[in-house]
């Protein structure tokens, strides 16, 4: 009879053991983290990082946020409610996620960037429950990355012809970070001397690439994003029929003007980038 006795107490134990692991036990998040965008066929971008972000951990539930308010509050008034990133990990950490992993989308570490490493570090510190943050890189910020991306563009646009030349359109920064667009060119010019870059708000500028293609007697040119999405600066600044859009810029300089409109998180090969700095957020915790 003690003997049955002590065994049934062993038991009650090891259920309560149980018990108290499971509830101990870290619930983890993810949080991709973006600049954003109003334009419905440019977030089609967004969800295939998503998709990819799912396929790799099926199990770990997805939030994101949008960094930029304008956007967000346009957005709103679609009806269509996206957090920044203070305002989604409050809703994390009040779902009871202890761990979580943000993601950054952005293409350089630039003032955006830093701005959300401190605020995901900021709540580790605040948020009641949130035991431990981790924040990914963004696309290019070290060699292999700059490697990886250059390697992708010049594959993905080989030149045919020595009249043929590629302009990549970045944002670009007034931020110390605006250093990885140059950095970039020189990455580029490893593996083609018809591949650019040019920015937005930054260097290097159209016009100095204009003067390079004049050189090179180029006479045509395919233009396309160097952001995560083809959002406003895209369809706009890039593509538009004003006369000051990058378009309208080169055709007025004599060049035949080919656009692919679509952003860097639509090719799965780059999403990859993206997705290896989230396995490292998500190692570290």
């Amino acid at each position: 009879m003690k003997i049955l006795l002590l065994i049934g107490l062993y038991a009650i134990t090891l259920s309560n053991m149980g018990t108290n692991a499971q509830t101990n036990s870290p619930k983890k998040g993810i949080l991709l983290i973006t600049f954003g965008t109003s334009y419905p066929n440019a977030r089609k971008a967004f969800d295939n990082i998503e998709e990819q972000v799912r396929s790799y951990w099926p199990d770990i539930d997805i939030y994101w946020a949008y960094t930029s308010g304008f956007i967000r509050k346009k957005l709103d008034k679609q009806g269509i409610q996206i957090d920044s990133p203070s305002g989604a990990l409050a809703k994390m950490g009040e779902a009871g996620y202890t761990h979580i992993a943000a993601q950054s989308l952005h293409i350089i570490p630039g003032s955006e960037f830093h701005d959300v490493v401190r605020t995901v570090k900021g709540f580790t510190q605040v948020q009641k429950g949130l035991e431990k943050t981790t924040m990914g890189r963004p696309l290019v910020s070290k060699h292999e990355d700059l490697e990886r991306v250059a390697r992708f563009f010049t594959e993905q646009f080989p030149i045919a012809t020595n009249d043929e030349a590629v302009v990549l359109m970045g944002h670009g920064t007034h931020h110390d970070a605006n250093v990885y667009y140059p950095g970039f060119q020189y990455y580029l010019n490893d593996l083609s001397d018809r591949h650019y870059v040019a920015t937005v708000e930054g260097y290097p500028t159209l016009e100095r690439v204009i003067r390079q293609l004049k050189k090179q007697q180029v006479k045509k040119v395919t233009l396309t994003p160097f952001m995560s999405v083809a959002g406003d600066h895209a369809q706009n600044d890039m593509a538009g029929q004003e006369k000051d859009s990058w378009k309208s810029q080169l055709e007025a300089e004599g060049f035949e003007v080919d656009v692919v409109m679509k952003g860097l998180a639509e090719y799965d090969e780059v999403v990859k980038i993206w997705l290896d700095h989230l396995k490292e957020a998500l190692d570290g915790l």
